[in-house]
């Protein structure tokens, strides 16, 4: 782990790098910088003890043991090359980027430097999903044969102190659209796979009267070269938000209520099995997923492990495309 001492900086101080900032806070590290172009006033969390740069030219004075960034994901693959460069290990919000241009030279850079990078998809981290990558590694409930994603919100309830047409979602130059602003479902599944994606079909919906430039809706279909086939619905048009997974196995079943934080289990035997997490709170996806970060960069095999992830990151963008 990075001592609590050592100085992290954090690229972009919109929501999510606020969030970021406060688990950072929570988990008792002081000695945090923030990357702003603007100098603006953080909205909600405590900035006594956080310092504000405005010129990444000070990158090399701080010397940051570790970097997360938050900015549009148009600005992701110049920072984290950035930075990468600089060999710091870097945490990037997903999707790594809108484009697949530039993900070789970062791969190139990973291998020379032996620096670290992980895509900032934190589902991996969430109870029920673990307990479901178990099931599928273990083969306890046989092959997983199909799974089905549903994940419909409302973009302009998303930050109500903003114009939702401004923001990265909403524009396509800062690499919106509801695919990849909303792909933490596919690399959830890709992941629960644990298989090589072999075949896809995006369908985008522009249809809602949003005032974008980017879909607002989309339906990916997908095959792995291990038989199963799944299918993503995403979409930030739906003013009832609604967001529910399914996984069939040889020999059971699992359905997933993720906002009322709850899970049914059909297994062999039994009729069915209810879970719930009545105390879940989103946060702890972050928090978990922070430690995790930390933990890694002590492990070693950086190479490895970050081209791995750059591989991944690049077929996501690749679907979402």
């Amino acid at each position: 782990m990075i001592d609590p001492e050592n100085p992290v900086v954090v690229f972009g101080a919109g929501s999510i790098g606020e969030r970021h900032l406060g688990i950072l806070q929570k988990l008792g590290y002081s000695n945090l910088w923030v990357y702003r172009q603007r100098a603006l006033p953080l909205r909600i969390i405590d900035s006594q003890h956080i310092q504000v740069f405005t010129d990444l030219d000070l990158l090399d004075k701080i010397n940051p043991q570790a970097a997360i960034i938050c900015t549009p994901t148009a600005q992701h693959l110049v920072q984290t090359k950035l930075c990468l460069e600089k060999q710091i290990p870097v945490l990037v919000e997903k999707p790594l980027s809108h484009t697949t241009e530039g993900i070789n030279e970062l791969k190139d850079i990973v291998r020379s430097n032996q620096a670290y990078i992980q895509v900032a998809y934190m589902l991996r981290y969430h109870p029920f999903f673990q307990k479901i990558k178990s099931l599928t590694q273990s083969n306890e409930w046989g092959r997983l044969l199909s799974a089905q994603s549903y994940w419909g919100e409302y973009l302009p309830d998303w930050h109500p102190w903003e114009d939702y047409r401004q923001s990265y979602a909403a524009r396509k130059e800062l690499g919106g659209g509801a695919a990849l602003t909303l792909s933490h479902d596919i690399d959830l599944i890709n992941w629960i796979a644990g298989s090589a994606v072999k075949s896809w079909n995006t369908l985008k919906n522009f249809s809602a009267p949003l005032e974008l430039d980017v879909e607002s809706g989309s339906d990916i279909s997908l095959a792995y070269d291990s038989g199963l086939t799944a299918h993503c619905h995403l979409n930030f048009h739906e003013r009832f938000p609604r967001r529910t997974y399914r996984f069939v196995w040889e020999k059971g079943s699992i359905e997933i209520d993720y906002f009322k934080s709850c899970g049914w289990f059909f297994g062999p035997g039994t009729e069915s099995t209810e879970w719930k997490l009545p105390d879940f709170d989103r946060n702890q996806l972050f928090e978990a997923q922070t430690k995790d970060f930390f933990q890694r960069i002590n492990t070693g095999n950086f190479a490895e492990n970050s081209v791995k992830a750059l591989d991944e990151s690049e077929v996501i963008i690749k679907i979402c495309s």
